[in-house]
């Protein structure tokens, strides 16, 4: 009974700004659904029609409420060779596919692989995405009449003006109301929303792809399905992990993996590309009150109704009205005082926080951005806890025993050092390696402690290795010659 409450009030427990929002949504959705069109090799219908049914879909199936889904770039990234090589129809058969995927990585849970994407690189998905939406403006920004600035700058104006004196309405859906008025009243050079490409003219109905189903198929597919699988999953759970701090709420993100998987596949029915979540729209959304499920869906029922029943009304809308909006959502989606943090954070954790700009800005691929800052923190980590290791050698001569006492821990990184501190040629009759405060974490530590005490004992010297913790002492005996007992 308390989840149905709480479902419901996902849904209904902030009707207006929920459908402001989503409004505000729509707007921000349209030029950069085509553009993503664009770089996928489809017409711009088949990305706003993907779009329209994802939003919908996961509104209902999705874990994060208040986020908004649509047709991507970093999807369409990888689209597009498939769609040159192949064809629109094998698209959408891989779309049905990466959807059937995402289902599969929800139940298997591997959502929770999020774990190791640290805050550094979040930070920096986030501030390199910022980057790519103010650049995909330039375009509309260059070769054009002095009449697109200054509608830009006037929108600017609306947008970040108007809520100083009236908040009823989100600004942004103001400026698209008087832009376009001014450019019906006073006719003046200005790109369209109709001259960006082929807007939908009718509701979008099943189809199956147009392909053979064979093992060739499969074959061709099947590459490019996973790999939109695997990025649209990692872009929707790095976004909604952001939403997670911006609302600091939490979220089902299996929910949400699974979720995204039912969208896709009805994607693929209903004619559209796959997608995912789609963090500058969703900044905006929050940006307007947008909070709940309603949100997301009015995003996705409004852009079908601007499209279809209003579609002449959406294509004269000016450009500049959208870039104006799509600079607002740049601005508001970089993290401004990371700039700060630059000069305050470990040396380390801002390198990570920029590589991860750098490479997401050079490939436009956030996949690959996010990948390169996880493997550049991980070995970041590695040779911070690497140099932990601290090993201390004392010598009996009474006894003739050297003991070596061991802290901190052993593994790939530290192995090095780990053999390096030993002296396997000393003179002493007996070693003793105490590893009480000490842990072996792979098949490196236990193959260094092995060859250490081999070593040892072909020069004549007694090896007793004593502390080992129960982990460690099952790993040792398990994949060594040496038998040690646990503390």
């Amino acid at each position: 009974m308390n989840g149905l409450i709480h479902y419901r009030d996902e849904w209904f427990g902030n009707i207006r700004r929920d459908i402001l929002a989503g409004m505000v949504g729509t707007f921000a959705l349209i030029p950069e659904v085509i553009a993503f069109s664009f770089v996928a090799g489809v017409d711009p219908e088949v990305g706003l029609y993907a779009s329209f049914v994802i939003s919908v879909v996961i509104a209902f199936a999705g874990g994060r409420p208040g986020m908004i889904s649509g047709a991507a770039g970093s999807v369409a990234l990888v689209a597009a060779a498939l769609v040159r090589g192949h064809g629109v129809q094998y698209l959408l058969a891989a779309t049905l596919l990466a959807g059937l995927f995402q289902v599969i990585f929800g139940l298997l849970r591997l959502h929770v692989l999020m774990r190791y994407v640290s805050r550094p690189v979040r930070t920096g998905f986030v501030n390199a995405l910022a980057i790519l939406i103010f650049s995909a403006q330039l375009p509309h920004m260059m070769h054009v009449s002095w009449h697109t600035y200054a509608m830009i700058a006037l929108g600017l104006a609306i947008i970040y003006g108007m809520p100083k004196f009236f908040t009823a309405i989100p600004s942004p859906l103001i400026c698209i109301v008087i832009l376009s008025a001014i450019a019906a009243c006073f006719p003046m050079p200005l790109h369209t929303v109709a001259d960006l490409g082929r807007l939908p003219d009718s509701l979008p109905h099943l189809i199956w792809p147009d392909i053979p189903f064979s093992g060739a198929t499969l074959g061709i597919i099947a590459p490019y399905a996973l790999a939109m699988a695997t990025v649209g999953v990692l872009e929707s759970m790095m976004t909604a992990s952001v939403v997670d701090d911006i609302t600091e709420t939490h979220s089902n993100k299996r929910m949400e993996c699974t979720g995204l998987g039912i969208a896709n596949i009805a994607v693929g029915l209903f004619g559209g590309i796959a997608g995912c979540g789609m963090i500058g729209q969703t900044v905006g959304n929050l940006r307007y009150g947008g909070r709940g499920r309603l949100s997301t869906f009015v995003a996705g029922a409004f852009l079908l109704l601007l499209m279809v029943a209003l579609r002449p009304w959406v294509a004269r809308v000016p450009v500049a009205a959208l870039v104006a909006i799509m600079i607002m959502v740049s601005a508001s989606t970089f993290s401004w005082s990371s700039l700060r943090d630059l000069l305050h954070h470990p040396r380390l954790s801002s390198t990570v926080m920029v590589l991860t700009v750098a490479v997401v800005v050079t490939t436009h691929d956030l996949a690959a951005g996010v990948l390169a800052g996880v493997l550049l923190n991980g070995v970041f980590f590695a040779f911070q806890v690497s140099k932990m290791l601290d090993i201390r050698s004392t010598c009996d001569a009474t006894q003739d025993i050297r003991t070596y006492v061991v802290t901190g821990q052993v593994f790939f990184a530290s192995a090095d050092s780990f053999t390096d501190a030993f002296d396997i040629r000393d003179n002493v009759r007996q070693v003793r390696i105490d590893l009480r405060q000490a842990h072996l974490w792979d098949m490196t530590a236990v193959g260094a402690l092995e060859n250490i005490v081999g070593k040892m004992r072909q020069n004549g010297m007694t090896v007793e290795v004593i502390g080992l913790n129960a982990a460690s002492a099952t790993l040792v005996n398990r994949h060594s010659s040496i038998e040690v007992t646990a503390q």
